[in-house]
């Protein structure tokens, strides 16, 4: 229980809490160019050949995001009109997934296929689970499906890992042969895109770790 649950769940919360910590810090950075984080989104999309996403203001705390089917990039307030280092990188960062779309990335492909899956599997898999859990002396064959369910959206956390290291890679490359940084604020900019990664790394370990608890509830209760 304490590999599989305490740990990762300990784990997510020092990310979370570092993540949010550099976020803060790197907002109270001024760029030298004083581009906004909007500016910057559309200085991107354009250098890509994308003329056809829109770069909208979205309400929200770290809600920054990249919509494949309404083809928008969706910037929070401070991101957008933001001049900060962090309004940098998060907006290239958007945009790199923008740039995945438009170029047919492999696995941004692969994740867009399976999220029907992994809806249906997010709205029933706790009920299953717990049903599973109360009936697993009367029918353990309710827990497998629940863990089959779970599996799928484990997948999808390990899918999105190479989806955001690729977005990641991509704006820091733009970021610097483009010049919109100057060396001096580039360390600061793969900082916070690492640690916005780490935030998805350790969502994936959680959910492979919890993954393993409920099979081994499962192969427990056959043994």
């Amino acid at each position: 229980m304490l590999f599989y649950i305490i740990i990762p769940m300990l784990l997510s919360f020092y990310v979370s809490w570092k993540f949010k910590s550099k976020v803060k810090q790197y907002s109270e950075v001024g760029l030298a160019n004083h581009l906004t984080g909007a500016e910057i989104a559309k200085m991107m999309l354009n250098d890509n050949g994308i003329y056809d996403v829109q770069i909208l203001s979205t309400e929200g705390e770290l809600s920054d995001h990249y919509n494949p089917e309404s083809r928008t990039v969706n910037l929070s307030h401070d991101v957008f009109y933001g001049r900060s280092v962090i309004s940098a990188a998060v907006a290239a960062h958007e945009c790199g997934h923008a740039v995945q779309h438009a170029k047919a990335y492999v696995w941004l492909k692969f994740r867009s296929s399976v999220v029907p899956a992994v809806s249906i599997a997010s709205k029933y898999v706790q009920w299953v689970l717990l049903g599973g859990i109360l009936m697993i002396n009367i029918f353990p064959p309710l827990l497998l499906i629940g863990i089959i369910l779970f599996a799928t959206i484990t997948v999808f956390s390990l899918i999105t890992l190479p989806v955001e290291f690729d977005a990641s890679n991509r704006a820091l490359a733009w970021l610097e042969t483009k010049n919109i940084v100057r060396p001096e604020e580039y360390p600061m900019t793969k900082d916070a895109l690492k640690w916005a990664a780490s935030t998805y790394v350790v969502a994936a370990i959680a959910s492979v770790a919890t993954l393993l608890y409920y099979l081994q509830i499962y192969l427990g209760r056959r043994d």
